[in-house]
């Protein structure tokens, strides 16, 4: 009887992980996300023996520890970048600043979390480093300071995850107005990646985020010809009043994967949407309270 397997083809390498810290709970985690099947991790008790460490050998992964604050870990990333140039570095950290975060995203960190955050978050953000293969290229940092940042995204959707997540870290609101500003942004992102760019890696979106004193605004330039409002039928945001799930059919009858609703869940989750006139480029503008005459 033939077979088509090679019991003689050697193994695939685990991949390594390099986990800075003494937190027994974190290795855990780690080790429950990557699978210790696939994955072998190495722990060091600090950043300096993380740096003496990446110096010596390849590590697909580096994960900090929250012991040190952002700023101290974005030094690391700095230095060891010096000797492995695309490493996959991943700062968690208990003292944060919008400045530390702006260093990380310039420094090409794959991610940024300080506390308080949700492992699931994390979770998923380490499966994509873990199996994303092109990534360090795909965010650029045109300019930036803590009100005003401006970047390059590339057109691909967990490039999108992560820049969200960078921006997380620097907004500085309500939790109420910090989870409707990031679900609406990331409708639009999405749409601007995935109809303005076509989810083509080789073209870029371009993002201006601005804190004000009393408004954020965010504004997304996709490299798309734009779109007529009478003209996307697949779009909730298009459906006649008497007929609500129009648009579903449209996307069923055009083969597009279930949704179209973006446009109108981010309508709804910030006070406006302005749309440029060849509508490829939108400003989304989310209107803050003035805070409390007696607040601290």
């Amino acid at each position: 009887m033939s077979s088509t397997s090679h019991p003689d083809a050697p193994a695939a390498a685990p991949k390594r992980a390099l986990v800075v810290g003494a937190d027994p709970d974190l290795l855990t985690f780690l080790s429950g996300v990557l699978g210790s099947e696939v994955w072998t991790l190495q722990q060091v008790p600090n950043n300096a023996s993380a740096l003496v460490a990446a110096a010596k050998e390849h590590f697909d992964l580096i994960i900090t520890g929250e012991e040190t604050s952002g700023r101290e870990d974005v030094e690391l990333l700095r230095k060891i970048r010096r000797v492995r140039p695309h490493t996959r570095l991943i700062i968690l950290t208990s003292q944060s600043t919008t400045e530390d975060v702006i260093s990380s995203m310039r420094e090409r960190a794959f991610s940024y979390f300080s506390r308080p955050y949700c492992l699931n978050d994390l979770a998923a953000m380490i499966q994509h480093a873990a199996e994303e293969a092109c990534w360090d290229d795909g965010i650029e940092v045109v300019s930036a300071t803590p009100e005003w940042i401006r970047t390059q995204v590339r057109c691909d959707l967990k490039t999108a995850d992560r820049l969200l997540q960078f921006l997380d870290e620097v907004a500085d609101l309500p939790d109420e107005e910090r989870h409707e500003v990031a679900r609406a942004f990331r409708e639009i992102l999405a749409n601007a990646i995935e109809h303005g760019g076509q989810l083509d890696p080789m073209k870029s979106v371009e993002i201006d985020y601005v804190r004000a004193r009393r408004m954020v605004t965010c504004r997304v330039a996709d490299p798309g010809p734009g779109f007529n409002w009478d003209e996307i039928p697949h779009a909730a945001v298009a459906n006649p009043e008497d007929d609500p799930i129009r648009h579903m059919e449209v996307r069923s009858e055009q083969g597009m994967r279930p949704g179209g609703f973006g446009i109108l869940l981010a309508q709804q989750l910030v006070d406006q949407l302005v749309y440029n006139e060849t509508g490829n480029e939108v400003l989304m503008v989310k209107y803050l309270a003035a805070p409390a005459a007696n607040a601290p």
